[in-house]
């Protein structure tokens, strides 16, 4: 197979129009990516033709709905290499996922108990250990992040001991792109005994994921960054974990019988999904699958590195640009800061030549904090990025150098 990013991109309704008369470059994506029209159809053609509540029903549209439910969950196995849908199960996003393995997991922490993190995490896998930790004692140990962006891994190893009950550590950094050696940090958590979660929401978007062979225990990742739908994410366990665990909500579905006496709850996938589910985002998470799975993901991944190369190769010599996160082989991700401005005053002045980047802490103040800064713009490069959108980016950085200069 071959990748063509001309035509890729015509597949996004939304990368046609202009932004203050220019074309859009949007290099956002690492926050939330645009949507192909094969899910923006999906969805309408759930809405407009099978749209029921799942599970219940069982008349046709009820029976369709709950078929292309679960289709999707055996969909989202496939694609993360999963045992079986019976361990995928979907959350409302990954910060979701994240926050259901604090409080079920975690549910018998102790104080004393430790939690392994590292510096480069997301809020979204860092505050639900620091809320957990404020409940039940647990501590919390960080490993450090190198200069060039890396995790340190000597001091990772030190971190751990027979106390560790968790280790949840980000798979692809949002910041920095930096791709972290999961697997083997996997290996040594499970020595001392920790469980390991991994969050996946940008490494899953970039590069295979196979959970099985990871060494985890959970794994999660959002929908509306892998080019579906918002309001969807996944969150795998291992089918022992998850049977091991309380419900973390209470509702319909999620029970086996109800008496005024006396709950019993089922099993999982169905224990951790309160309620009605996202019938119309399960849809659009599947679709946003099979389109990216019929691409060659490998020629995808060779893509994004070529502009995020092509980007740096232009900025070689701006000596007013610091650029965070050099680690080897890591993802299409380019944070940076000009000297004397504020990230958002440059990302103001990019808009204005139709290019779409991040500015601000991207959700990870204590990475901040390890740099020295207080924020930092960042472009991120996708699938339906081209040559043109990295030289608006870097001809949009140059106007916003010379009014800083």
């Amino acid at each position: 197979m071959s990748f063509d990013p001309y035509a890729a991109r015509a597949e996004f309704p939304i990368l046609s129009r202009q932004v203050n008369g220019r074309p859009l470059a949007y290099l956002d994506s690492a926050a939330s990516a645009q949507k192909p029209q094969a899910v923006i159809d999906a969805m309408v053609r759930t809405m407009t033709h099978s749209y029921a509540n799942v599970h219940r029903g069982i008349h046709t549209l009820g029976n369709e709905a709950t078929e292309a439910y679960e289709g999707a969950r055996e969909t989202v196995a496939r694609f993360i290499k999963a045992a079986g849908p019976h361990e995928i199960v979907f959350t409302k996003g990954a910060t979701e996922a994240i926050n259901l393995v604090a409080s079920s997991f975690g549910r018998d922490f102790q104080p004393g108990d430790e939690i392994v993190l590292t510096e480069m995490e997301h809020h979204a896998n860092l505050v639900p250990w620091r809320m957990l930790a404020e409940r039940t004692g647990a501590v919390i140990r960080y490993v450090p992040v190198t200069e060039e962006g890396a995790l340190d891994l000597a001091a990772f190893r030190a971190l751990l001991n027979p106390r560790t009950r968790m280790v949840a550590v980000v798979h692809m950094s949002n910041v920095l792109g930096t791709v972290n050696p999961v697997a083997e940090m996997a290996a040594a958590a499970r020595e001392v005994g920790a469980a390991v979660l991994l969050d996946g929401c940008q490494a899953a978007v970039h590069a295979e994921v196979d959970v099985q062979a990871l060494g985890c225990d959970f794994y999660a990742f959002s929908g509306h960054k892998l080019y579906g739908p918002t309001g969807i994410g996944v969150l795998w366990g291992k089918a022992e974990r998850l049977e091991a665990m309380p419900p973390y909500q209470g509702g319909g579905e999620m029970i086996e019988s109800v008496s005024l006496e006396r709950v019993t709850y089922g099993p999982p996938p169905g224990r951790f999904e309160a309620g009605t589910p996202q019938v119309i985002e399960a849809a659009g998470l599947k679709a946003a699958i099979d389109w990216l799975q019929a691409q060659d993901r490998s020629a995808i991944a060779a893509h994004e590195r070529a502009l995020y190369d092509h980007t740096l190769e232009r900025l070689r010599g701006a000596n007013d640009i610091r650029i965070f996160g050099e680690a080897p082989d890591k993802g299409a991700i380019l944070s940076f800061e000009l000297q004397g401005a504020h990230a958002h005053d440059v990302a103001q002045i990019l808009d204005r030549y139709g290019v779409a980047v991040r500015a601000g802490t991207h959700c990870a103040e204590p990475l901040m904090h390890r740099f020295g800064v207080t924020s930092t713009a960042r472009a991120s490069f996708a699938l339906y990025n081209t040559r043109e959108d990295a030289d608006a980016f870097v001809d949009a950085l140059d106007k916003a150098r010379t009014f800083f200069a």
